[in-house]
């Protein structure tokens, strides 16, 4: 797959941008666990503007985060375009718009998902952006408002007609959220429409490297871009290239591995931040990391409990004893 200058290569398995998940720490260790690409976190576009240390702190990339994705949301093609300059000059590679995000406090200001039902301020802002930067710009968005409204085959038609590079598609409407399940016959469709000719990532479901595998083969997605599944769980893009490339059957990954994993999540995050962060971030990660190791739950309370670095250190000891025992 190539977005602009960058070959991304065959079968490209991408991080999605992921509002407090996909900072600079995780997204380091998803691309250390195989992740072609990285995104960051969404960033406002008038925060941008207004010149937000935390939101260009966001947009921190790592040394060998390579080529590197920022995505901004907003609705106001002026401001989006001046914001993707300065992103670009910041030293985003791509730059990605936000037409999907389905979340109220998003939506509420027109944004993400809310452009679906203005696909004329879509299409405006997507210009503008183009216009206004050297680096490629790509898209993600979702089918539809709702299911009476769905505007995917059109509308992506018209986005490349604006000059984006890639287009990521999650295969639900705004209205479902993450509930049911995503319709992948749309990238079917998409992919059989002789005049829809750029890249098209798949997003949705994609939870395992079998389905990933799947994506590729039967439905011609040029990428595939895994997001929830890999909170907690960054080794799966080790293990989808396994799968889809080597045609090797994904090992069980060790209680060990996974604490040292988590372990290295939580150090990074303490040295970039500081300790007290680091442990209330970590929060969100700890149930994926352990999921599915038997008598867990006493520690993942624990673990939701500490306080200090040494605690949480003395908890993971007291996991590891579980597989030394079993």
């Amino acid at each position: 797959m190539q977005i602009g200058k960058f070959d991304l290569g065959k079968y490209p398995i991408i991080l999605a941008p992921m509002d407090g998940i996909t900072d600079k720490v995780f997204r380091k260790i998803c691309k250390e666990m195989g992740a072609t690409l990285t995104y960051s976190e969404f960033v406002s576009a008038d925060a941008i503007i207004r010149n937000v240390k935390v939101s260009f702190d966001k947009i921190s990339k790592n040394e060998d985060e390579y080529p590197f994705v920022v995505q901004i949301f907003g609705n106001d093609p002026d401001i989006m375009g001046e914001a993707a300059k300065l992103i670009e000059s910041a030293g985003a590679d791509i730059i990605d718009l936000n037409f999907g995000c389905p979340m109220k406090k998003i939506v509420s200001k027109g944004a993400g998902a809310a452009l679906l039902k203005n696909p004329e301020l879509m299409l405006e802002i997507t210009k503008n952006v183009v216009k206004n930067v050297n680096v490629p710009v790509t898209v993600k968005t979702r089918l539809g408002w709702d299911e009476n409204s769905i505007i995917i085959d059109k509308i992506a038609r018209e986005l490349q007609d604006c000059g984006i590079a890639a287009l990521t598609l999650h295969a639900r409407t705004r209205r479902q959220l993450y509930s049911g399940e995503a319709d992948w016959d749309y990238f079917l469709k998409l992919k059989s429409d002789p005049s829809f000719s750029i890249p098209l990532i798949a997003n949705g479901d994609i939870d395992n490297p079998q389905k990933a595998k799947l994506l590729f083969e039967d439905y011609g997605v040029d990428g595939v871009m895994i997001g929830r599944a890999a909170i907690g769980n960054p080794w799966i893009f080790k293990d989808c290239n396994d799968f889809i490339i080597k045609n090797t059957i994904p090992k069980q990954i060790s209680i060990n591995e996974r604490l040292a994993i988590c372990q290295k999540h939580l150090n990074e995050l303490a040295a970039m931040k500081n300790e007290k962060v680091a442990i209330i971030e970590m929060r969100k990660f700890f149930k994926s990391y352990f999921k599915g190791i038997i008598n867990i739950k006493q520690y993942r309370v624990a673990l939701l409990e500490a306080t200090s670095l040494e605690e949480i250190y003395s908890i993971f000891n007291d996991i590891k004893n579980i597989e030394e025992k079993v």
